[in-house]
């Protein structure tokens, strides 16, 4: 009677830790060089007998990213989508105006011009959407032509600042909570309820879905147009948002608020 003995071959096994490189993804990447940078700032600001992590500068940073955070949330929709929206920043200046001057100084029509300048933003994230889905335009083409009807509008009608918030309204762009200012607290709220709609619904798992691969997500039963309809409108809504923001912190419209700061560009930066 034979024994069978079976013989391992040597297979050469490898630790199935994850080394140091899977460690370091895109996301890790840009955390280390944000700290690498204010590390090095903070060296060479305090070379100058400065701080630039003190309060003030910790108040100026948090003051100066509500803007483009608001942007880059609705930003966020549509490069999920796939698609991208560079009518933003001519939006911007657009929805500051028509905030300003339909509130023309006077407390009662605050919520009016709120309303109005975030309508007509929805009406321009409509219309984007639309121009992409049912014309089928690619999006880089679709919201330039947008951004170029916009600039064509406020060349023709604006020269320079004009509408007036009321004091009272003003209290949103310099009021602060504590030690943190309360614009920037809104949008952090708004982040935190884009990020419940988009990891929480339906419609945000839809989201994720168009942006893999479209032509899956239809066979497989998403509303594809609807999906890239609703991600514009929202994006637009953000920039309208901002666009109420400025107004508050400049006490007028400005028709190149949005452009001068490059909100278009620089969102779709922080996006990515």
């Amino acid at each position: 009677m034979s024994v069978l003995r079976e013989k391992a071959a040597p297979t050469g096994r490898t630790t199935t830790r994850p080394g140091v490189r899977s460690r370091l993804t895109p996301v890790v990447i840009v955390y280390l060089a944000l700290v690498t940078l204010l590390v090095v700032g903070s060296v060479l600001v305090g070379m100058r007998g400065e701080v630039l992590l003190d309060q003030a500068g910790i108040l100026n940073i948090l003051t100066r990213s509500t803007a483009l955070g608001l942007v880059a949330i609705g930003q966020t929709m549509v490069i999920l989508t796939g698609s991208l929206d560079l009518s933003v920043a001519y939006l911007i200046g657009l929805t500051s105006l028509l905030a300003a001057e339909t509130m023309a100084g006077q407390n009662g029509m605050v919520v009016p011009g709120v309303l109005l300048a975030l309508a007509v933003a929805a009406a321009v994230g409509l219309v984007n959407g639309l121009v992409i889905t049912v014309l089928r335009a690619n999006a880089f083409i679709a919201t330039l032509g947008v951004a170029l009807v916009l600039r064509g509008y406020l060349e023709n009608n604006y020269t320079g600042p004009a509408g007036d918030v009321p004091r009272t309204f003003q209290h949103l762009g310099y009021d602060r909570i504590g030690p943190l200012p309360v614009a920037a607290l809104l949008m952090l709220a708004v982040a935190a309820l884009a990020w419940w709609y988009l990891s929480r619904t339906r419609p945000g798992y839809h989201m994720y879905a168009v942006g893999g691969d479209i032509e899956v997500a239809r066979l497989s039963g998403v509303p594809t147009r609807r999906v890239v309809v609703t991600a514009h409108v929202l994006c637009s809504v953000a920039a309208g948002l901002t666009g109420i923001y400025l107004a508050s912190r400049l006490g007028s419209g400005a028709p190149y608020v949005g452009t001068d700061a490059g909100y278009d560009l620089e969102s779709i930066a922080a996006v990515v």
